[in-house]
């Protein structure tokens, strides 16, 4: 049966994904060194890190944004998360020796590299929360 709801509107990227850490200063810092990501913003509830391609990644102190947040504009809504969350950051295809290179020279180990079938490849680390942080060439997924 054809479905009658309207087709859903154009999305162009993910903007934000966030992380929730116990040490604020200890997340922002590793983030900062590994991914080179310029600070934005900094408070004692979150920090705001630039991606390249235009994203942004927000790291919040576990708990400090569970109730939300008010600002000028309104307000936050709450939100938190546990446990090893995964966050997963698209590289060039060129550029997977010269990260294994920058996660070994940084004191990073790679937990795990997997060779897709179609052709992409993915490293996988853990950030100082154990959240599983991994950089992924195209050849991934059918949209990458």
């Amino acid at each position: 049966m054809p479905s009658h709801e309207p087709p859903c509107p154009r999305l162009s990227h993910i903007l934000e994904t966030s992380l929730y850490v116990e040490d604020l200063v200890r997340a922002r810092s590793f983030y900062q060194r590994i991914l080179g990501g310029e600070l934005f913003l900094e408070d004692e509830r979150m920090a705001a890190l630039s991606v390249p391609g235009g994203g942004v990644l927000l790291l919040f102190r576990r708990g400090a944004s569970a109730s939300g947040a008010d600002t000028p504009g309104g307000k936050i809504p709450g939100h938190d998360g546990n446990g090893h969350l995964h966050l997963a950051f698209g590289i060039p295809l060129g550029e997977l020796s010269a990260w294994e290179n920058h996660l070994a020279a940084s004191g990073v180990p790679v937990e795990s590299r997997i060779t897709w079938p179609r052709g992409g490849t993915s490293l996988y680390f853990r950030d100082p929360d154990m959240n599983c942080v991994e950089v992924a060439t195209p050849g991934l997924w059918p949209n990458y």
